[in-house]
């Protein structure tokens, strides 16, 4: 399955669109089938820091418990509600199923993600296909 190309991605699997200085993040279709059904979702509060590349919550699913990792830097602005008493939503469509959103802290870290090309041949090289 092709990536959404208006999105960026990281090699832990989540996603970002950015629209002005505000960044909305989840994980990617890739993620949530291979984690299988997400049981809970576990999200910081809204004002809570978080940093590029340092983790931010976790999924929990039938398998295991994954981490989430944020794409960018900067303080979180709303967090999906809907996913505390509905985290199959991720599952059901993982691109619509958004966990934060982020007051980008330095815009230019967006740069350093992948495009929805790179994350493809990321997933393919990692799997083998």
């Amino acid at each position: 399955m092709a990536c959404p190309t208006h999105l960026k991605y990281t090699k832990e699997h989540e996603w970002i669109a950015v629209d002005g200085s505000v960044g909305t993040v989840g994980i990617t279709d890739y993620a949530q089938s291979t984690l299988g059904d997400i049981v809970f979702v576990d999200l910081p509060k809204v004002g809570d820091a978080v940093a590029a590349n340092q983790t931010f919550g976790s999924v929990e699913s039938v398998k295991a418990v994954s981490d989430l990792y944020s794409p960018v830097s900067g303080t979180v602005t709303a967090i999906n509600t809907e996913l505390a008493t509905a985290p199959d939503k991720v599952n059901e469509d993982a691109y619509a199923a958004w966990m934060i959103k982020v007051d980008l802290a330095n815009p230019s870290e967006q740069d350093a993600l992948l495009t929805a090309a790179a994350y493809d041949a990321f997933i393919a090289e990692e799997t083998g296909k």
